[in-house]
């Protein structure tokens, strides 16, 4: 194709986006698995972990929208030697100029929406290597670049979120500059607790622990982050070896 007929899709539904999410999930990080079938397809649609929000599709309605998805040119119906259902893969290589991380990174936000980019970087990197938050911030200033991505702010600043610009007009997405959290405003229940306890420690120079809490605040917020990313990223690998055992199990017959 030529580089005139990339970049042209730029809206699909929730259920698009959440299945076209999953084939290009899969293909990165469960190559054994792919192409997918509708059921598979399904299962990986409303899985529990790296998912937002999680869902219950039927296999009937993932399998509209991978045919709609088809007629779009974003996903191809295969048939493997010796197998008796249809398999499907995705096709967005064909259809965007992206680079690979850029790729894994429009796939975690088709998955989970929007989000910091120092989480966005952890969970991308289940599938791409993301070296640096300078590479990731250089690849997501392409993508917005294009329009495909969009931010509440410059990506430069801390709390700053990225999320993907493929909603329907009527879903009302569409982020505004500078509606994210201040350095003074809670950013989250967990941040307002957190808040709230380091406020209740006693101190002897409220002063001085003013100057002190906000910077503190923030680094157990960025941990807190770190470890929850990580730990998504460790059950989707739990379920992918799970995934994979089960397989293993049914070629034996076990």
């Amino acid at each position: 194709m030529s580089d005139e007929e990339k970049n042209t899709v730029r809206q699909l539904t929730r259920l698009q986006r959440r299945v076209l999410g999953v084939l290009m999930e899969k293909g990165f990080t469960t190559p054994d698995q792919y192409p997918m079938t509708i059921k598979g397809a399904t299962t990986g649609c409303n899985q529990k972990s790296n998912r937002d929000p999680v869902t219950e599709y039927s296999e009937a309605e993932v399998a509209d929208a991978l045919e709609q998805l088809r007629q779009l040119g974003l996903v191809a119906e295969v048939f493997t030697d010796g197998g008796r259902a249809a398999r499907y893969r995705h096709y967005a290589r064909h259809k965007f100029d992206f680079n690979e991380a850029q790729f894994a990174v429009v796939c975690e936000l088709l998955l989970r929406g929007r989000q910091q980019p120092g989480e966005l970087r952890t969970r991308a990197s289940r599938m791409v290597r993301i070296d640096s938050q300078d590479q990731l911030k250089a690849d997501l200033q392409s993508l917005q670049d294009k329009g495909f991505v969009q931010s509440n702010g410059p990506l430069e600043r801390r709390g700053v979120e990225v999320d993907h610009t493929f909603y329907l007009p009527k879903e009302n997405m569409t982020m505004t500059v500078g509606n994210f959290p201040t350095e003074e405003e809670p950013a989250s229940p967990t941040r307002s607790a957190a808040s709230q306890a380091i406020s209740a420690r006693p101190s002897g120079n409220s002063a001085a622990a003013a100057d002190i809490e906000p910077g503190l605040l923030r680094g157990l917020q960025s941990q807190l982050s770190d470890l929850t990313s990580q730990m998504e990223a460790l059950q989707s690998v739990i379920e992918s070896v799970q995934q994979r055992l089960e397989r293993i199990e049914r070629d034996l017959g076990v």
